[in-house]
């Protein structure tokens, strides 16, 4: 079994090395310029995430839409995988994460346009889309459609599922000592109460838990930053020196290199907005939407909120706070977070809140996208089925050790990416034909009279 173990971990840091930071972070400058920078819309793009778009065709609302990816998206990973990656690749790597959050916004806009352009309806109305669906529609792959969605199923259960309900799980027992089987039990309840309604039901607590779990979290991060603003000069020079310069100036930072700061960071940043491994535009798809290019907007708010805004404020925290307090260790990784939190008044409550409310939007977030992946791969039947085991897993995850399940899951996750790629790279001509359309003409009003397939599900 340690054999196995080791061979998944390895397997797992080779998927998340620099073959795939290479094949994401070089497709999110790709699409950066043959879309002539669509991150210059973002503050366009927000304007519409809080519009409804009353003659769209849809589920949900587009903030339900966007709710539901942000809560999939905004997990323990904005959190203690930025620390990770300041505990591995230095303090430059903050600035690298960002960038990653800045670029990785052309992507996500990408995704969200493809999975509104290619989706379908059944014959009750409901819409599907995603990866699976641009493979198979556009690029008459469906085989490689079901690779990703075998590939998103698994994956669900371990990045969305056990190792999130055992953050909080964890948390709660060292905070307040409460079994982790009562957690695992009112967790499994709270899920199933909100999954067993499907989309509409993940998408109204989505829509209140989302809002009150970011704007608690970036003020908690702004309260902290304005305790420590005597060493923000001095947090922000350190940033930038340590992602351009192979020495880490000050706060015991000894070591890391240029190279090390831009492959935590940007890996982090990747790995955290999701921009690119395909999991976002399932829910997209479900988005209420004149035409593809509104949604993709909307979609692209995503990543902005995830690592532009939240990613950045955890880094500048972490580093402010190891500044402030020297003393601090800042090689423990996750470790590193708790520490850092603590240091000023009330870090702890604002860190225990964020976590539970992250992890826990997380589960709701991933239980749609690994659903309408066994969706695609069985049909309707099997969606109660997994629905169910995905309710016993929460419980799983609080009470068992998950190293192996991290690991694999993680595999996997990074595996989901490359179908999605192909569908992304082999459809630009797409991508850029709708842009043009709709964006650069300045017809974002416009609806899309193509209609929407109806199959039977």
């Amino acid at each position: 079994m340690n054999s196995f173990a080791s061979i998944v971990e390895s397997v797992s840091a080779f998927l998340w090395g620099w073959p795939m930071i290479a094949l994401l972070f070089g497709t999110h400058i790709y699409l950066t310029i043959i879309l002539k920078f669509p991150q210059r819309k973002i503050f366009t793009a927000i304007k519409l995430s809080v519009t409804k778009d009353k003659d769209g065709s849809g589920d949900v609302s587009q903030f339900g839409a966007l709710a539901t990816a942000l809560a999939a998206t905004i997990g323990t990973g904005n959190i203690v995988g930025v620390a990770t990656a300041v505990a591995l690749g230095g303090p430059g790597a903050v600035l690298w994460c960002w960038l990653t959050g800045v670029l990785g916004i052309a992507t996500k806009y990408s995704e969200g346009l493809l999975s509104i352009k290619y989706r379908v309806k059944t014959s009750d109305g409901t819409m599907l889309g995603g990866p699976m669906y641009a493979l198979e529609r556009g690029l008459n792959m469906k085989w490689l459609a079901v690779i990703f969605c075998i590939f998103t199923a698994v994956a669900a259960f371990g990045i969305g599922n056990t190792v999130q309900a055992n953050s909080i799980a964890m948390i709660v027992n060292e905070t307040y000592a409460i079994p982790t089987y009562i957690t695992g039990l009112f967790l499994s309840i709270s899920t199933a109460m909100v999954i067993l309604f499907g989309i509409k039901g993940i998408a109204r607590v989505c829509e209140t838990l989302v809002p009150f779990m970011a704007i608690f979290y970036i003020l908690g991060c702004l309260f902290i930053l304005y305790l420590n603003a005597p060493f923000l000069k001095d947090t922000f020079v350190l940033i930038f020196e340590s992602a351009f310069s192979a020495k880490a100036a000050g706060a015991g930072f000894v070591g890391t290199t240029i190279m090390m700061a831009a492959r935590f960071g940007i890996a982090r940043g990747l790995f955290s907005n999701e921009s690119g491994l395909g999991s976002a535009p399932i829910v997209a798809a479900a988005a209420k939407t004149r035409n593809p290019v509104r949604q993709a907007l909307v979609s692209s708010t995503g990543t902005f909120w995830d690592t532009v805004v939240v990613c950045a404020l955890t880094g500048l925290v972490i580093v402010s706070t190891i500044i402030a307090y020297p003393e601090v260790d800042h090689t423990q990784g996750a470790a590193l977070t708790k520490v850092a939190f603590s240091k000023v008044p009330f870090g702890s409550i604002i860190l225990t809140i964020g976590i539970l409310t992250f992890a826990f939007s997380t589960i709701l977030g991933w239980s749609y996208y690994g659903e309408k992946a066994v969706e695609y791969l069985g049909g309707k039947k099997y969606i109660f089925v997994y629905r169910i085991a995905w309710i016993i897993a929460v419980f799983l995850g609080s009470v068992v050790n998950l190293a192996l399940i991290w690991n694999i899951a993680d595999s996997m996750n990074a595996l989901m990416a490359i179908p999605n790629l192909i569908a992304i790279l082999l459809l630009s001509k797409v991508l850029v034909k709708e842009t043009k359309k709709y964006l650069w003409s300045g017809n974002l009003d416009m609806a899309d009279t193509e209609e929407i397939p109806t199959i039977i599900k």
